[in-house]
């Protein structure tokens, strides 16, 4: 199960994930022309731009989650429906069996 974050421990990690992000845009952004390139030479060049957005998605989400972490603002435990409370008290039904007389 996930481990309870305090509101401090979430916005140290949202500066630091914030930090991160940062230099991660300033990065690409200052350095444009040059990933232009080694995107597009294609082969095994072409996994980059992939790996790239997972890096940009993986940094940016930790700083959006955690900034609403360290706002307070937490995702509801999901409540359990009518529906998984009587599949769990039901009985279980009487099973039809068919045998043959040889």
């Amino acid at each position: 199960m996930a481990q309870e974050v305090t509101k401090k421990q979430a916005l140290l990690r949202m500066i630091g994930f914030g930090a991160a992000s940062a230099a991660v845009y300033g990065v690409v952004f200052q350095h444009a022309n040059a990933i232009t390139e080694i995107f597009s030479r294609g082969g095994v060049y072409a996994a980059a731009p992939i790996a790239t957005v997972f890096l940009v998605s993986y940094v940016h989400g930790g700083f959006a989650s955690n900034l609403w972490s360290a706002l307070g603002i937490n995702a509801k435990a999901p409540a359990k429906t009518v529906q998984a409370t009587q599949s769990a008290t039901k009985t279980k039904r009487p099973e039809v069996r068919a045998t043959l007389n040889a």
